[in-house]
Parts: structure tokens; C-alpha cells; sequence
């Protein structure tokens, strides 16, 4: 009976051609999901940056579906996160003008949706979740904001 070597060559190369051909199609989706939520996020009139930014993410995210920053820890809690990040991307999509069709293909299919939604030609149209009812009319940034960590009013616009 012969001895098995778990380290001879032709399993090591079969073990790391397995982990190539699992890690390279990872990364190549994560950077194309990554590029697509920076363009979502410049749309909404937030920096890019942002999205790479743990935790930061998700506080712009939630700027951008107009919901309180303490929402954050919904999205973190086990078992709760299943009701709020559909509800979340729900939001993010209405945001844009989408119905719950894309919310599903968020979900489901986030590197083929988010690169859609921030390369198409969707709208930014404000807040879903702060009750938003513009007619259509596109959202203005620079207008009204309100940064959620610096508790002072803005100064008056002249």
C-alpha cells in the first residue's frame, strides 16, 4: 500500500489553479460592484470616495435614501439586517426613479445592477425615504443640505 502525500506537486498545482479560477472572478466582480456604487454615489451628489470607506458607505448611502444615521445599526444587527437592507436598496432604487424590479436585481445581482444604475442615464431624484414626492424633478445637491455631523445650522443663502 502506497503512502499519500498531500503535499506532492500535482496537488498543489490543482489546489492553487481552483483558488485562481475562484479568487480572479471574485475580484474582478467586487472592483466592477465597487466602481458601480462609486458612480451612484457622484450621481447623488456625494463623493466617490465614499464607497470604499467602510461604515462611511453606509451613512452616505443612507443620506442619499434620506434615513437617519442610527439606521446604521439595523443594517448591522443579525436577523433585523434581513428586513432593512432590502428596504435600504428598495429606497436607493426609488431614489433613482426604479420601481421594485430593480430593488430585486440589487439585491440579487448588485454587480450587474449598481454599474447600471450609475452608468445609465437614471436620475438622481432625491430621498425616497424622506418622503420625497418631486414630480420627476431631478434632484439639486448643493441645495438645502445639511451635514448629518455638524449639528449648527447652515448660514443663510443669499
Amino acid at each position: 500500500m502506497q503512502d499519500y502525500d498531500p503535499s506532492s506537486a500535482p496537488s498543489a498545482g490543482l489546489a492553487a489553479a481552483i483558488m485562481g479560477a475562484i479568487l480572479i472572478p471574485s475580484l474582478i466582480i467586487g472592483v466592477i460592484s465597487l466602481v458601480g456604487m462609486w458612480k451612484v454615489y457622484e450621481k447623488a451628489g456625494k463623493p466617490g470616495w465614499a464607497a470604499i470607506i467602510p461604515i462611511y458607505n453606509i451613512i452616505v448611502l443612507l443620506e442619499i435614501i434620506g434615513k437617519p444615521i442610527w439606521w446604521i445599526f439595523m443594517l448591522i444587527i443579525p436577523c433585523v439586517n434581513f428586513i432593512f437592507i432590502p428596504w435600504t436598496y428598495n429606497l436607493l432604487s426609488k431614489s433613482f426613479g426604479q420601481g421594485v424590479g430593480f430593488t430585486l436585481g440589487l439585491l440579487f445581482l448588485s454587480f450587474i445592477f449598481f454599474p447600471l444604475l450609475g452608468f445609465g442615464n437614471f436620475q438622481y431624484l432625491g430621498p425616497a425615504g424622506a418622503g420625497f414626492v418631486g414630480g420627476g424633478k431631478p434632484f439639486d445637491p448643493s441645495t438645502n443640505y445639511q451635514d448629518p455631523f455638524n449639528t449648527n445650522p447652515p448660514p443663510p443663502q443669499v
